[in-house]
C-alpha cells in the first residue's frame, strides 16, 4: 500500500512494509517503497509486485529525463507506452508520483 496527502501546501508520501515477491507477501520493516527521482524533485512510490515496480520506476525515470522533469508529460507518455505494449500491460504494480 502506498499513499500520499496534501494539506496546507505541504505534501507527504508513505508506504507500509508489505512487499510482494511473486505470490508471497512478506512484511519487511526495511522495505523502501518510496523513492526520490529526478535529483530529488519528484517522489514516487509503488504498490504491487516488487520486480514489476522496479521496471516501472526505471521507465518513469527515463521519461522524466527525456522530458526534462515535466511530471505531467512523463506520466502521460509512460501511460501511453504502458497501455500499448503487451508485456507492460501484464505488470502487477502501480506507481504514484508527485512533485515536492
Amino acid at each position: 500500500t502506498i499513499f500520499f496527502f496534501f494539506y496546507n501546501g505541504k505534501s507527504a508520501m508513505s508506504g507500509d512494509g508489505q512487499v510482494t515477491f511473486g505470490q508471497a507477501v512478506v512484511m519487511k520493516h526495511t522495505a523502501r517503497k518510496v523513492r526520490k527521482l529526478f535529483n530529488g524533485k519528484v517522489l514516487a512510490g509503488f504498490a504491487g509486485s516488487v520486480a514489476d515496480a522496479f521496471t516501472l520506476f526505471e521507465m518513469f525515470e527515463a521519461k522524466l529525463e527525456e522530458y526534462n522533469g515535466n511530471l505531467k508529460r512523463a506520466s502521460v507518455e509512460l501511460a501511453k507506452e504502458w497501455r500499448s505494449d503487451k508485456v507492460l500491460r501484464k505488470l502487477e504494480a502501480m506507481l504514484i508520483v508527485m512533485n515536492q
